[in-house]
């Protein structure tokens, strides 16, 4: 009996079973802890340290060994060109999120009433496929303003010339000495004036003669025909005889007329009382002229310099520019998630209003925005936090000469980091101002996340 109370005395008492519970929680955290580890030192070393490095970095001088304080704070919100970044990022994030949600919502709703929807949708996403070097590349040359390289201004040119012409003659001028004066706003016109029945010859050059129009006649001197007592008359023509020769000022036997060139017969009061057009052996005549004398006028528009198009890369539309390539990358995966929500709509709402008499437009607008309310925030403060962010387009659309007018606060901060400024003091300023301006919308989104999983 003795020896019985003194083993159940000496034996330990069994574990109950909270502390059967408390030790498993425990090894469920360890091993949560175990598993979690790996990921949490990556985003230390990928994200808190460079986050904590780049703040303190912040604090010191360029060369990183003179604490200077808040200096490179002061310093950013001076320099104009910090102040221009600053500016077109607030115009980035104001256009771009805005017209991509827009866009992404009018096609999402279109999409549902096409056919090929699938297919539809798959064209519009795949710019998500190209990288924004990439894209930025194709960007650059389609904003050249060569209309020979560049598609855009090749086809701004196509249609201004279908609707407005083009000079035939644009390097054309007047040979000096030989009665013809050259205006301040690029015109001609002979150096006398001129009485009814009376010959002028133009003699031009500056026109390769394989830039000759192919309907072009040779030219004959309109001196040798004696013009009526009302009328002026006379020949436009290229001064040149090919293989040499001739006689400069005088039309030659082997000289072209210059046709379709514009001509107008001026008073002294600079009226313009009548004007015409060279045949095409270069021959022109004004009739029913009255007495008086007149100025002969070629006018500058028959020397006007092609139209170029439009100069997509300048200082004035730089920014809009790359905009536009940044829509044509993202406005597929609005549409897709934008999609992925109206998929997600109950119904029997839409059904009811059409029920109702309710129009397209009235569904839309009272109906489909309301309940998409939730996704189009999600996809707007998305579009927002990438926006901020934005460097390979602005980096590679932009020429050099216009960078500084294109720049944001991404590209700035490496300008001045690293593209030839070399002071990570003000670079790391830069960032922790980005990141300052992000956090905001970062916080917002998880929030509303958190809303939507509750």
């Amino acid at each position: 009996m003795t020896s019985t109370l003194v083993k159940e005395a000496a034996s330990p008492p069994s574990a109950g079973p909270v502390e059967r519970a408390r030790r498993s929680r425990r090894r469920a955290r360890l091993g949560a802890v175990l598993f979690v580890f790996p990921a949490l030192l990556l985003l230390g070393a990928l994200v808190v340290y460079p986050v904590l490095f780049s703040v303190g970095r912040s604090f010191f001088d360029a060369s990183g060994t003179r604490f200077v304080g808040a200096g490179n704070y002061t310093e950013m919100f001076r320099d104009p060109a910090t102040l221009k970044a600053v500016r077109n990022t607030a115009i980035w994030v104001v256009v771009a999120p805005t017209l991509l949600t827009g866009l992404g919502l009018v096609l999402a709703v279109l999409v549902e009433k096409v056919r090929w929807a699938t297919a539809f949708k798959l064209l519009l996403f795949m710019p998500m496929a190209v990288s924004f070097l990439a894209a930025g590349i194709i960007f650059r040359l389609a904003y050249d303003q060569d209309p020979s390289k560049g598609v855009l201004n090749a086809a701004a040119v196509s249609v201004h010339d279908a609707f407005k012409g083009t000079s035939a003659y644009p390097t054309a001028r007047a040979r000096d000495g030989h009665g013809i004066t050259s205006s301040p706003d690029g015109s001609y016109r002979t150096s006398e004036r001129i009485p009814p029945g009376t010959s002028v010859d133009f003699g031009m050059v500056g026109i390769a003669p394989g830039d000759v129009p192919g309907d072009a006649r040779l030219a004959y001197p309109a001196t040798g025909r004696k013009a009526a007592p009302d009328e002026v008359n006379g020949v436009v023509y290229l001064d040149f005889t090919p293989g040499g020769g001739g006689v400069q000022g005088k039309v030659d036997r082997k000289e072209s007329g210059l046709p379709k060139m514009r001509v107008e017969a001026v008073t002294a009061d600079g009226r313009t009382v009548a004007s015409t057009t060279t045949a095409a052996d270069g021959s022109f005549r004004f009739s029913g002229l009255t007495s008086g004398t007149y100025t002969l006028k070629l006018p500058a528009s028959n020397f006007a310099q092609p139209y170029q198009g439009v100069s997509w890369l300048g200082p004035t539309l730089v920014t809009p520019a790359i905009i536009g390539a940044y829509l044509w990358i993202w406005t597929g995966f609005a549409m897709v998630l934008i999609g992925a929500g109206l998929a997600a709509l109950p119904r029997d709402a839409l059904e009811a209003a059409r029920m109702d008499g309710a129009n397209e437009w009235q569904i839309f607008r009272r109906i489909t925005v309301p309940l998409l309310a939730p996704v189009l925030t999600v996809v707007f403060v998305t579009l927002v936090i990438n926006v901020m962010k934005v460097f390979d387009l602005v980096y590679v659309i932009a020429p050099g000469p216009v960078q500084e007018d294109a720049t944001v606060l991404a590209t700035q901060m490496w300008l001045v980091s690293f593209g030839g400024g070399n002071n990570q003091g003000l670079g790391s300023a830069l960032g922790v101002l980005l990141l300052l301006l992000v956090i905001p919308a970062m916080v917002f989104n998880v929030r509303r996340f958190r809303r939507s999983q509750r």
